[in-house]
């Protein structure tokens, strides 16, 4: 019997087209993988909704939120067997980490999205989608979190990042790998996470900023944020996670002001964690107040700070939130 699949359209390089003259490649007024349902249903019954048309680097944590709505809505209306959402590849992993975080369904949601335009040579994007749909009909694929698929390769939210700006397998996972393969004729799980968390989220209000740590380093950047009415500040520190010496007074000013402080390492593999105990090493800042993220990498920290920030209820207990 097919599953019912709801399928959510955003835009993207899945979505776009190649100007044949410019070489540039442009949104379309008109979606056209929407209608797309006869390939897919081979498959599954499928539920299309466009939830919008945006280029990637548009969509914010409000988009993500309205995602995880309309997901919430349509779970309420019809019998869901699985989620299937195509998105363009620049913020893929931080809309299927928002909604890994937000969302606690035992069915698949899958994200899927193309690095060639659709009348590209070689277009991937209706490729892929068949294949996250094959995904997301699949029982191997519940209770796994929200997946990410591409280039016949199956990857978990918190893991996935995008590692190339061209290739068409540039999405990896650093240290751990892809949790299943899909072939012709299968779709291959063979692992899955230990755990999952869940925070309920009603609204996004409070604000988190990214800085990269780099050699040489001043506070000046890190000063201003004082006077930014910013909640929240995560850094990609160096190594381990440590920072230069001037970086680590302008810490301590944030951490005065209780803004919480998020470390982790820009480093792909490894783990951060608080080893190097001198001006700025990772151990005198985890003495401080600094709380390391592990596992995750600093657009994906960022995420997570601003929704357990945003938590309905009140704010998570941070050092506990970024230990699991």
């Amino acid at each position: 019997m097919k599953k019912n699949i709801l399928l959510l359209h955003t835009g993207g390089t899945i979505s776009m087209n190649m100007n044949n003259e410019t070489g540039a490649v442009i949104p379309n007024k008109n979606n056209p993988l929407i209608g797309a349902n006869p390939v897919l249903a081979k498959y599954a019954n499928i539920i299309e909704v466009e939830a919008f048309n945006l280029p990637s680097p548009h969509v914010t944590p409000k988009e993500m939120l309205t995602l995880r709505n309309l997901i919430v809505d349509y779970t309420k209306k019809f019998s869901i067997d699985g989620v299937v959402i195509t998105h363009g590849t620049d913020t893929l992993e931080e809309t299927a980490y928002f909604l890994d975080l937000t969302t606690r369904y035992k069915f698949p949601i899958v994200l899927t999205g193309a690095m060639r335009s659709s009348n590209e040579l070689g277009a991937d994007g209706v490729y892929n989608l068949v294949k996250a749909v094959r995904v997301a009909s699949d029982d191997q694929a519940r209770e796994k979190g929200v997946l990410v698929v591409m280039n016949d390769e199956v990857h978990l939210a918190c893991n996935i990042t995008k590692t190339s700006t061209s290739s068409v397998n540039t999405f990896q996972s650093p240290q751990y790998g892809p949790i299943g393969l899909i072939t012709t004729k299968k779709v291959h799980i063979h692992h899955m996470p230990l755990r999952r968390q869940f925070v309920e989220v009603a609204n996004i209000e409070k604000r988190v900023s990214l800085l990269k740590v780099y050699a040489g380093m001043d506070g000046d950047l890190i000063n201003a944020i004082l006077g930014m009415n910013y909640d929240g500040v995560v850094l990609e520190g160096l190594g381990q996670g440590n920072v230069p010496p001037a970086v680590a007074v302008s810490i301590d000013k944030l951490l005065e002001e209780n803004i919480p402080v998020i470390l982790v390492s820009r480093c792909f593999n490894g783990i951060a964690e608080g080893v190097y105990d001198y001006e700025g090493g990772g151990k005198s800042l985890e003495d401080k107040g600094v709380i390391f993220a592990t596992g995750i990498n600093g657009q994906k920290a960022r995420l997570k700070l601003l929704i357990g920030l945003n938590q309905v209820q009140s704010p998570v207990d941070l050092k506990e939130f970024f230990a699991k």
